[in-house]
């Protein structure tokens, strides 16, 4: 029985950079299991941070509160939010390096994709880079071994536009307003960044919920 688990995240979101490896083991340890990466956009525009929160200030406070509550759901640790503290770029908007990722997709598919996505969550959550300079997300597709000059082709082109935007309106049609989030054959979903052992046990029901459809 074939589950495709639909993963919806963002390169901005914390908690996101969590759940992924527990994601990885899932897919690994469960061959029936086929993921789909789902962009999502926390911050969809340039003003986004001042919008939400009011002031670049107070987004900026506001999201490294989220970051080290993540470091702590984290199983390595690995969110670098003291560093982020000392960077004076602006906090980063979402679509960047969602069209990276989707960029990534078109050249090597769902795996790609997740290669550049952990990529560009390790830049901005470890080493606290600016992810939303193309010459940060360009860094990245060659750090996992892309054919650069394609995906920066991609990158401009109106296709992965629209994969985004496709993305977006799954979300949109599923009531997804926050990531991350699991949706198992388009019914079963669980949010946020529950620890592997609770991943195993929706795993286990939605299975169950299947078979039972089979019958």
């Amino acid at each position: 029985m074939k589950i495709q688990i639909e993963f919806f995240h963002d390169v901005l979101c914390a908690w996101c950079f969590a759940i992924s490896p527990r994601v990885h083991k899932l897919a690994e340890e469960n061959p029936d299991v086929e993921i789909i990466h789902r962009a999502f956009a926390l911050a969809p525009n340039p003003d986004a941070i001042v919008q939400i929160f009011g002031s670049k200030e107070n987004g900026k406070r506001e999201i490294l509160n989220h970051w080290r509550m993540a470091n702590e759901n984290d199983d390595e640790h690995r969110i670098n939010f003291e560093l982020m503290e000392q960077r004076e770029f602006d906090y980063p908007y979402s679509v960047p390096g969602l069209l990276a990722c989707k960029s990534a997709e078109l050249q090597g598919g769902q795996v790609a994709h997740w290669k550049m996505f952990d990529r560009v969550q390790k830049a901005h959550l470890v080493e606290c880079l600016n992810i939303a300079d193309f010459e940060v997300l360009k860094k990245c597709a060659e750090d996992i071994g892309l054919d650069v000059d394609k995906w920066e082709r991609d990158y401009e082109s109106e296709i992965v536009f629209q994969n985004l935007a496709y993305d977006l309106e799954v979300a949109k049609h599923y009531g997804i307003n926050g990531v991350p989030a699991l949706v198992a054959n388009g019914r079963y979903g669980i949010i946020g960044a529950h620890k592997y052992e609770v991943l195993v046990k929706w795993l286990e029901k939605v299975k169950e919920e299947l078979g039972k459809r089979e019958l």
